[in-house]
């Protein structure tokens, strides 16, 4: 397992990219209360106790786990310059053998949204799916309707791959969703989303 014997932090130009502690309970639980209404439009039903320090705590001890394992690698944006949380990057869903592929997801705080740190944070998780998890393809999924998400998997290499049927059920019902890839060593070129 390439990359999951250590703990993995991951640098970017503005930003670490680390997985979850404790102590970042207050600033997680802030940020995404005061984000809300900015993500529930794009995300699953947070669940009653999404917010709590138990649900952290339990999401801390995941993210450990995975990484260890090599299931998963969920990361925290955290802005170098002040050590604030913007938001957060996992790769999931790992899968070895033949796909040596996996799924990123993301998610980024209201306040820091169109700033560029998203595109930064997803060029270096790709990045390190390539070279040091020796991964041949990184997955990503978005509405139809999210422009910004899209916008920031084509700005990042990404390209579109077609629509899943009621691929996720997001703010309580089955949605469809646009497929997107990157491939270590593309060739395809431009493709174009009609």
């Amino acid at each position: 397992m390439l990359g999951f014997r250590r703990k993995v932090r991951i640098e970017t130009e503005r930003m670490t990219l680390r997985l979850p502690m404790h102590g970042d309970w207050c600033d997680w639980s802030s940020l995404r209360s005061e984000s809300a209404t900015f993500l529930t439009p794009w995300e699953p039903v947070w669940a009653p106790d999404h917010l709590s320090r138990r649900a952290f705590t339990n999401r801390v001890y995941w993210a450990a786990r995975a990484q260890v394992q090599g299931t998963a690698l969920p990361m925290l944006m955290i802005r170098r310059d002040d050590q604030q949380l913007v938001g957060a990057i996992t790769l999931d869903n790992i899968r070895r053998g033949p796909a040596q592929a996996a799924t990123v997801g993301y998610w980024i705080g209201a306040p820091f949204a169109r700033q560029g740190l998203m595109r930064e944070a997803i060029r270096a998780m790709v990045h390190h799916a390539f070279t040091h998890l020796d991964l041949s393809r990184v997955e990503a999924a978005c509405l139809p309707e999210n422009t910004a998400s899209r916008g920031v998997l084509e700005k990042t290499g990404f390209k579109y791959e077609g629509v899943a049927q009621s691929y996720l059920q997001i703010a309580g019902r089955w949605r469809n969703h646009v497929l997107y890839a990157n491939l270590r060593g593309d060739r395809r070129g431009r493709t174009d989303v009609g």
